[in-house]
């Protein structure tokens, strides 16, 4: 499917109400061409022959006629308004769900701004061409045909003069349709990127504030918007050459009628009625021949922007839901990697993962930065499949479950924090909207997060900035760790969750998570011993690979990098294990 069929397809539900618009236009335009014949009867047959009797009934016509053009105008604008923004919110709505279905892959080489520009300026473009450039385009070629027909009726060798410009005015058109479509692609590629950057700044204005590089943001927007500027300068610069030579083109005609059609007036071939009938059809020929700039520069707009959103909109997810995947209301919880490896812009991130979880058992991953602990849990929810080997639950491969079951089975508490600009309460129920408020409550008991939520202006009726601003860190990570409580899950993953809250904080948490009374798996991607203690089987993590596995005080005898871990955390190994691994 090509990028206009696409829109196509879009257009054709409103095809009804689109073609009663332009069957009204066509009438508008056959009404447009009475008037200069009513002109031309005045003069020939009121004035020149003294028929006066004629005058009230022809300017009656005349008026009913204006009016009739005035009503219809006002309909058929109203179905293209109300088609085009019907259609942009078909298309808007189509695109978004499709935007929400592309994986982690899609978004890592996406940048948001360029996804907004898509959903806004582009959108736009479209709605402006569908709403009209259709009809004014459709209107001016009519009205320039059947004009030209008229005047053919009048007089042939009127209209073939006429007809010298219509050469010039196709090579006019060809040239600057060839030289504005790159222009417009460019200038959108420049408006996306402008877009792309502010949107980073804005959500990034804290760090820019913290290291003062103020003037450093606003040089590097300067660039960005001098190259945004540049670009329109250029595509402008391209219009304005041609702008001319089209009005240029388009009074050709008036200098035509007024010699020529002078000439035949004077020798007696068409009489002074005729000369101003055509006169009256003049404006018909030569706006159509004025505006093609404008229209040519509206619908090559339209073209890029249909084609930037289709390539959006065309780019296929790697991880999707198999067709009739399996799909289990609750999971028991069950994990096994085997053998798994992931490999990502030719580089490995994790290599030969091997490991079997029971339900209801608690596993904590720690690990160096970068070793690979939060991309086995992106494995585990399918965020990516694996290059090699087989990710598990309840024994059925990942990649024959429903996509969407796995996850509303998995409740996860995210290393990168992101609250939505809603209430408290809308946060933490985000996975269950329609919990009762007692339930959202007690999550966040669990989570150790009611105290501080009551102590609140409006307490969990109280609005979270975008992205939680104007919580500390501690109280983002508490609220996400209560969200993901709230789904009861099979599965629960904690990535990293009680960094940025205190010890004391941290050990009613795990206290809570005990509690559970539900079989839950949990797993705990932590760097603090304390975190992962009490697991009933640790994993440790070093370049992609795991390098030791067992419980705290097995890892503690190997004496590797656990042992060294927890004496940078809490010094000498306690001598009860130091002496069971002397008595080994």
């Amino acid at each position: 499917m090509t990028p206009i069929k696409w829109y196509l397809s879009f257009l054709k539900k409103y095809r009804l109400p689109m073609i009663s618009g332009l069957v009204m236009s066509t009438v508008v335009v056959a009404l447009f061409m009475i008037n200069p014949q009513i002109s031309g009867r005045i003069i020939d047959d009121v004035i020149k022959n003294g028929e006066t009797y004629k005058l009230m009934p022809l300017i009656c016509f005349m008026v009913a006629t204006t009016a009739a053009i005035c009503i219809l105008r006002y309909i058929y604008q109203i179905l293209f308004e109300k088609s085009s923004q019907n259609l942009l919110y078909d298309m808007r709505n189509t695109v978004y769900r499709k935007l929400l279905q592309e994986d982690f892959a899609f978004y890592n080489k996406k940048r948001t701004g360029d996804l907004m520009s898509r959903q806004t300026g582009d959108m736009e473009a479209i709605r402006h061409f569908t709403a009209f450039t259709i009809y004014v385009t459709y209107q001016s070629v009519l009205y320039f045909v059947i004009a030209l027909a008229l005047i053919f009726t009048i007089n042939t060798k009127l209209a073939l003069a006429m007809l010298v410009v219509l050469p010039f005015t196709a090579l006019c058109t060809f040239f600057q349709t060839k030289l504005l479509r790159p222009a417009f692609r460019h200038n959108r590629e420049c408006f996306s990127s402008l877009n792309a950057f502010v949107q980073e700044n804005i959500s990034g204005n804290r760090v820019v504030k913290a290291f003062a590089k103020e003037d450093f943001e606003i040089s590097k927007f300067s660039k960005e918007n001098d190259k945004f500027r540049a670009g329109q300068l250029a595509a402008n610069k391209i219009w304005s050459i041609f702008l001319p030579l089209f009005v240029l083109l388009s009074y050709a005609l008036n200098i035509i009628l007024m010699l020529f059609g002078g000439y035949l007036t004077i020798t007696g071939e068409i009489t002074l009625g005729n000369l101003v009938t055509v006169n009256g059809y003049l404006w018909m020929l030569n706006n159509p021949l004025r505006n093609i700039g404008y229209r040519m520069n509206e619908t090559t707009n339209f073209l890029t922007s249909v084609e930037k959103i289709y390539a959006t909109y065309t780019e296929e997810p790697h991880v999707k839901t198999p067709v009739g995947g399996i799909a289990k209301k609750q999971l028991e919880g069950a994990v096994e990697f085997r053998h798994v490896s992931y490999r990502a812009d030719d580089e490995d991130i994790v290599m030969d993962i091997d490991f079997k979880v029971e339900p209801g058992q608690t596993v904590g991953i720690i690990g160096s930065t970068g070793s690979g602990k939060s991309t086995i849990m992106n494995l585990l929810c399918r965020f990516y499949d694996t290059t090699s080997g087989q990710v598990l639950i309840d024994g059925i491969d990942v990649r024959n479950r429903n996509l969407y079951n796995i996850r509303e089975n998995i409740g996860m508490a995210m290393q990168d924090v992101f609250l939505f600009s809603d209430t408290i309460e809308g946060n933490i129920a985000y996975g269950r909207p329609n919990c009762s408020f007692e339930e959202v409550k007690q999550a966040a008991i669990m989570a150790d997060a009611n105290h501080f939520i009551k102590e609140m202006p409006e307490g969990y009726d109280t609005i979270v900035g975008e992205r939680g601003v104007g919580l500390s860190g501690g109280q983002r990570q508490r609220i996400s760790l209560a969200r993901a409580l709230l789904k009861n899950p099979a599965i629960l993953i904690l990535d990293d969750t009680t960094s940025a809250v205190d010890m004391e904080t941290e050990s009613y948490i795990q206290k809570q998570l005990k509690n559970i009374n539900r079989t839950c798996t949990i797993f705990v991607i932590a760097y603090r011993i304390s975190s992962v203690k009490d697991a009933d089987l640790i994993l440790v993590m070093d370049r992609g690979r795991i390098i030791e596995r067992g419980t705290h005080e097995e890892l503690l005898q190997m004496n590797g990098y656990y042992a060294n871990a927890f004496r940078n955390q809490y010094g000498e190994i306690p001598a009860e294990i130091s002496d069971m691994k002397g008595g080994n």
